[in-house]
């Protein structure tokens, strides 16, 4: 099988700090809304406002830095404890669901993103994530609908548009698909030469396929 890396936005769910760039970032605050904010590279700036203590902050914080230093199982430990305190911050159940899926638990990582959508069903992150967790389930027509969720939210959402390309070029063999969806990746992130080589592969491949 051809080998494409899966972009994701789990670096981009280690929220609240700013200093790192990020496809997208979470702010704890004072109300019960969230705000979703397209830049013009296609990465995006959540701000979610739930009125938390400072203590369930403190540890949302501690948690993602676990994250980060790939502590997993405390870090998983740890936004538990965040989502029983905080059960209505989305982005809590979508780092969640990030973690189980760095320790392969997808049946945990799918209800933990469907929690988070029911409580942001335009979530276009948490609705790339879920596709990743479906592709890697094998449920390739889930992981589909998924990215294309996402998509249609946010067309100009470049992470899910890659996801979607390697999707349809490696796991559904639908060549039609993968070379519209790189092509679209590709004039949304023109420095992204890997991009390049694979449109180049798949013309090639779909050249020799029309050959008589």
């Amino acid at each position: 099988m051809r080998s494409r890396p899966e972009p994701s936005t789990r670096r981009a769910l280690v929220l609240l700090v700013a200093a790192m760039t990020f496809s997208a970032c979470g702010m704890l605050g004072s109300s019960g809304t969230s705000q979703t904010e397209l830049r013009d590279d296609g990465s995006f700036t959540i701000r979610e406002r739930v009125q938390v203590g400072a203590d369930v902050q403190a540890d949302f914080e501690s948690a993602l830095r676990m994250l980060a230093q790939a502590q997993y199982a405390d870090g998983i430990a740890l936004l538990v404890k965040v989502t029983e305190a905080a059960p209505d911050l989305t982005a809590a159940h979508i780092d969640l669901a990030i973690a189980y899926g760095q320790v392969n638990d997808l049946e945990r990582a799918e209800a933990s993103l469907k929690r988070a959508l029911e409580l942001s069903p335009r979530h276009p992150v948490a609705h790339n994530e879920l596709g990743i967790v479906y592709r890697k389930a094998g449920r390739f027509e889930d992981a589909r609908k998924s990215y294309e969720r996402a998509l249609k939210l946010h067309p100009e959402f470049h992470y899910a548009r890659r996801n979607l390309a390697i999707l349809c070029d490696v796991y559904l063999a639908d060549a039609a698909c993968a070379l519209s969806q790189y092509e679209l990746y590709a004039n949304a992130v023109p420095g992204d030469e890997a991009a390049a080589i694979w449109i180049a592969d798949l013309r090639n491949r779909i050249g020799k396929q029309e050959k008589p």
